[in-house]
């Protein structure tokens, strides 16, 4: 896998033996009326729209945190800008990308950087914009980089079978891989992801809503663990445990620099 993108396409590694269990589970295509909780299941109440809701008619808060934490107060068009313009001028991602496009997105996911205090909040943020600056490059790709030539085809997954000549590449933020992300992504949030893969690829909103979907589904949960457990959610099977340390350390790196622009403590744990 290319160090910089691409990287979620050794999902199926890490989640081998266990991920045909958690996916009739953890991926919803709720009803508009009920709410897709944390966990994934749809339902009305408390439990499926209260803390940490995905989607739906949540009650959770609409994207304030803990402390009255604000997302997009966080995620400040400066707080944006200073990191897509560290891309180079020529970069396809350049004029794809928006912080706009980013607001848009998560209002389908009140749980991101809701969860616990105004210090957790920033730290969630300045996580994931840490994973998506390494997997971009500064936002500076949108598709992996010679994805094309890639088959991230998982026959085995008969609830989200590939469909013939489209490629399941890293595409978008977290470079989402695979046809059994791209078909649960789909489902829950309402494209084609089966059949027209590169609507990630072409439509920005999309974009940020299938990276979205991808953390609040496998990533979201482990934030309390420490940043190191992130980077195993996403690319344990060659980041962690002594392999690419480098590609590890430069994760690592982003994290603590947006955690010290945010003025919040990147707490422990921070390699895997």
């Amino acid at each position: 896998m290319h160090p910089i993108v691409g990287t979620l396409a050794v999902f199926v590694t890490i989640l081998a033996g266990f991920r045909l269990d958690l996916a009739a589970g953890q991926n919803c295509g709720c009803a508009a009326n009920l709410c897709c909780s944390q966990w994934g299941y749809c339902g009305t109440g408390p439990a499926y729209c209260g803390q940490g809701c995905r989607g739906g008619p949540c009650s959770g808060g609409g994207g304030s945190g803990g402390g009255g934490t604000s997302v997009s107060d966080v995620v400040t068009p400066q707080f944006f800008a200073g990191i897509i313009n560290q891309a180079a001028a020529g970069c396809a991602g350049k004029n794809f990308y928006t912080r706009d496009a980013f607001i848009s997105a998560l209002g389908s996911f009140p749980g991101f950087g809701t969860a616990g205090t105004a210090d957790d909040s920033k730290r969630e943020v300045a996580a994931f914009f840490a994973h998506a600056t390494h997997e971009t490059g500064h936002f500076c790709y949108i598709e992996e980089i010679d994805g094309a030539s890639k088959n991230y085809c998982d026959r085995s997954s008969t609830q989200y079978p590939c469909s013939p000549g489209k490629g399941y590449f890293g595409r978008g933020p977290l470079q989402l891989s695979w046809n059994y992300n791209y078909g649960a992504a789909g489902k829950s949030i309402g494209f084609d992801g089966l059949n027209a893969p590169e609507t990630v690829a072409n439509d920005v909103v999309i974009s940020f809503k299938a990276s979205l979907w991808f953390w609040m589904t496998n990533v979201h949960s482990v934030m309390g663990q420490g940043f190191g457990a992130t980077i195993r959610a996403i690319n344990g099977a060659l980041e962690c445990n002594g392999k690419n340390t480098a590609q590890m350390q430069a994760r690592v790196g982003y994290y603590k620099a947006f955690c010290q622009q945010l003025g919040v403590s990147p707490g422990d744990n921070l390699t895997c």
